[in-house]
């Protein structure tokens, strides 16, 4: 058999010479020092998610929010590069057109969207098709989904108790005039279906003790969210307010898709968008970030939602065809590579590409890097998934070097511990895996 002939370009002496912290720009990866061994987990895996900072905080345009995000990063911005004052003039002339070209802005915006900017917000909701492409119709959508949202929270977050209630307001009798006043039901008058212990399927408190596992759930994951960042962390107000949008948001999810409800790890997607609405400078679409939050992750999460059904996980669409997928793409553009992860070292990609891939890569990089990585993912036509694929195939790519040095546990270490890498050079050798593919 003819082994398949590695492109000249992999050949290039950046995949094989050590670090230098003299080149940080051709440098892959800060890799960690040797690692103690451990015994590969069951996958998937869920191996505790790196320390990461929060990203530089935006700076603000006028009438900005100043001081309402709590921001932990110590160290001192570095000042905007060359490329990204012209990338953000050329975003900010693409946004200022009556009708967007969508084709210009997913070509900007793959590049990168400067965080000086203030821009990201409203570049994500044009990319994932939220704000219609005429500014003139901005206005008229956005409040008529703002309210569509109220709406789902008024009827899906109610509790029983306020149901039952308003039910009863809006048959009752004058004759109850007593009862109603106080707000309560005569015994008589709460049907059984209507009653706290009925397991009827049709009864609210059935369905409402069975969502009470899945907010449990959400409530515990959300608290789990970033930990380390003060904007979803912490005791104080902000940070509670923060956590109590992104639970809204799970919980009425989880009850309009009963197909896929909530999966652990939707929280770890949530957070970089609502994060991103509510940094927005503009006054009025910060304080409906929530609303905003939820209709852009359900429209991203359309193009991912196989990879949180179980049950077609072993279906051509599910999370395993996906990480075949991954391991055919490798294939194809690294064989050596390949054979030595999957045949030599036996290195099942399910133990490291799994929370890759339904994670959106959001715990394998700083909070920043996963913002610019995801500025990528929203901008490319053919949609997410595919950019994510090449992209987690020139994260494999980018330590070749190591891969092909280690065994199975030295392999599996340094995949599920990503090291730290230069963004920008990750996303361009993925690019170059799609011109190659073409």
């Amino acid at each position: 058999m003819v082994k398949k002939r590695v492109p000249d370009w992999l050949n290039s002496s950046l995949w094989s010479s050590a670090p230098s912290s003299a080149t940080p720009t051709t440098t892959y990866a800060n890799e960690e020092q040797e690692h103690t061994v451990v015994d590969p987990p069951i996958p998937p895996p869920s191996p505790s998610p790196p320390t990461r900072e929060d990203p530089p905080q935006p700076q603000r345009i006028e009438n900005s929010r100043t001081n309402n995000v709590t921001n932990d990063h110590n160290g001192t911005s570095s000042p905007p590069s060359t490329d990204d004052i012209s990338r953000q003039a050329q975003l900010l002339a693409e946004l200022s057109r009556k009708v967007i070209d969508i084709r210009e802005l997913r070509r900007i915006a793959c590049q990168g969207i400067p965080d000086g900017a203030g821009i990201r917000s409203t570049v994500w909701k044009l990319l994932l098709g939220y704000l219609p492409l005429d500014r003139g119709l901005w206005s008229s959508e956005l409040a008529k989904k703002r309210s569509q949202y109220k709406h789902f929270k008024e009827e899906i977050l109610m509790n029983p108790s306020e149901i039952t209630r308003k039910m009863f307001s809006s048959t009752s009798d004058t004759s109850d005039a007593k009862c109603e006043s106080r707000g309560l039901l005569s015994r008589s008058e709460i049907t059984h279906g209507e009653h706290p212990l009925s397991l009827g399927k049709t009864s609210i408190w059935n369905q409402f003790f069975q969502d009470t596992e899945i907010i449990d759930q959400i409530d515990r994951d959300v608290k789990r969210t970033h930990p380390d960042m003060n904007f979803f962390s912490g005791d104080s107000q902000f940070a509670k307010s923060n956590q109590e949008a992104l639970k809204n948001i799970l919980i009425i999810f989880a009850k309009l898709n009963p197909g896929v409800r909530y999966v652990q790890g939707m929280n770890e997607i949530l957070a970089p968008l609502f994060y991103v609405f509510k940094n927005d400078p503009d006054e009025e679409n910060a304080a409906f970030a929530e609303a905003d939050t939820f209709f852009c992750f359900v429209e991203l999460l359309s193009g991912f939602r196989d990879n949180f059904c179980q049950q077609l996980d072993n279906s051509v669409v599910g999370i395993r065809s996906t990480i075949a997928r991954l391991s055919q793409l490798l294939r194809e553009h690294d064989e050596e590579l390949w054979r030595h992860l999957e045949i030599t070292t036996k290195v099942n990609p399910q133990f490291y590409a799994f929370r890759w891939i339904t994670l959106l890569l959001t715990q394998e990089f700083n909070f920043a890097d996963s913002l610019h990585i995801w500025d990528t993912l929203l901008s490319d036509p053919e949609g997410p998934q595919e950019t994510l694929l090449r992209v987690c195939c020139a994260m494999l790519i980018l330590v070749r070097r190591r891969l092909l040095a280690g065994d199975f546990t030295s392999n599996l270490k340094l995949l599920q511990n990503y090291p730290s890498t230069n963004i920008s050079h990750l996303l361009y050798v993925a690019n170059k895996l799609r011109v190659q593919s073409v």
